[in-house]
């Protein structure tokens, strides 16, 4: 009986050498999966702000690209205008020499019927001219004939 104790308490203290070894070696892997907690949890935060980070960073690029294409829309937009009065105005810059050649044409014709029209005055004004210088010695000979004639009346009476 006494050697069946001692064997009993002999594998009571294997026992709980060995129980104390496995309570340590649990307590060492508690320890370790706190710390692997730990990481993994500080893993996951780093994780979240990336994820955070990658997210504001597509906010912002999206709100550029709005931006872009608002701004392009825009430029699209005022270029077409544009190009509307480029057309616009070259068809006024044609319409302009067209009229230009044709009040050339009409101003040639103006001129033509007013040179006409002046040569016709001259010609009637030289007729005219001619009139009136004929008329100017006619009116001449008028007055030296009435001067001759003061001149007879004026003779002395002594004669009579």
């Amino acid at each position: 009986l006494q050697e069946e104790n001692a064997s009993l308490r002999s594998k009571i203290n294997k026992l709980q050498i060995l129980s104390e070894a496995q309570a340590d070696k649990m307590r060492k892997l508690e320890r370790k999966l706190e710390e692997n907690k730990i990481k993994e949890e500080k893993e996951a935060q780093d994780l979240e702000a990336m994820v955070q980070h990658v997210e504001q960073n597509l906010q912002l690029m999206t709100k550029r690209a709005v931006k872009a294409e608002n701004s392009a829309t825009k430029l699209k937009q005022e270029n077409a205008l544009l190009q509307a009065q480029l057309k616009n105005y070259k068809a006024e810059n044609e319409a302009l020499r067209s009229g230009q050649s044709a009040s050339l044409a009409v101003m040639k014709r103006n001129a033509d019927i007013a040179l006409q029209n002046l040569l016709t005055v001259i010609t009637s004004s030289q007729s005219s001219i001619k009139q009136l210088v004929s008329g100017a010695e006619s009116l001449q000979l008028v007055a030296d004939l009435l001067k001759s004639i003061d001149r007879i009346s004026e003779v002395p009476d002594d004669g009579q």
